[in-house]
């Protein structure tokens, strides 16, 4: 089963391919691989996540953006060197959800020493949100579904949660990610319910 829903990453990725590639290219002639620089960014981000912890928000956010940015890569050096894999994928994948929790993490240090209860507890929710959005996600394809809906997918959430850290609004950002990510995983088990339904039915 397929849908025709595209995520904002979907749409942007053609219009910003090309510069994307001649970066990949210059990395690749340099030695990296693609899986190196999945790791190299996870690495990266685990810098931005001290920087906020210890309070330095607008910094975390400059170095967040820099990583994020420099994991985009990957996806093209695979491409472009026929060196695409499952695991290559997989990996990938995995070391995105690692990034986010390690930045959820610094946040939620931060308002721990700032004795802010409220935002904790907002953080927390978003990191649950965000995981049970690709986990939705994941675990619907598993079964031969799509689920590629919703508000708020990872690109959706940097975002918010960016300017959230350059601002200093990272209370509101919370607030915000916290709705937001819970509802798309909420939208797309109602979607993968009302396809698998579809799906029986076409089957009687």
């Amino acid at each position: 089963m397929t849908d025709e829903k595209k995520t904002l990453t979907d749409h942007l990725r053609p219009i910003f391919q090309k510069y994307l590639d001649g970066i990949a290219k210059k990395l690749l002639k340099i030695g990296l691989t693609p899986n190196a620089v999945t790791i190299i960014g996870c690495l990266g981000n685990i810098i931005a996540a001290v920087l906020i912890a210890q309070g330095y928000l607008t910094w975390g956010g400059l170095v967040m953006i820099f990583w994020v940015l420099f994991d985009a890569f990957d996806g093209s050096m695979a491409r472009l060197s026929g060196t695409a894999t499952k695991f290559g994928a997989f990996l990938d994948s995995t070391l995105d959800r690692y990034t986010e929790l390690f930045i959820l993490g610094g946040l939620l240090w931060y308002f721990m020493q700032e004795q802010n209860k409220i935002a904790g507890l907002l953080t927390f929710i978003t990191a649950g949100g965000s995981l049970l959005v690709s986990y939705s996600r994941a675990r619907a394809q598993s079964l031969g579904f799509e689920a590629k809906i919703g508000l708020l997918s990872r690109l959706e959430r940097f975002m918010i949660l960016v300017p959230g850290l350059l601002f200093h609004f990272p209370v509101i950002a919370m607030g915000i990610m916290a709705f937001f990510t819970n509802l798309t995983a909420l939208q797309r088990i109602l979607h993968v319910y009302k396809t698998s339904k579809q799906s029986n039915k076409n089957l009687v």
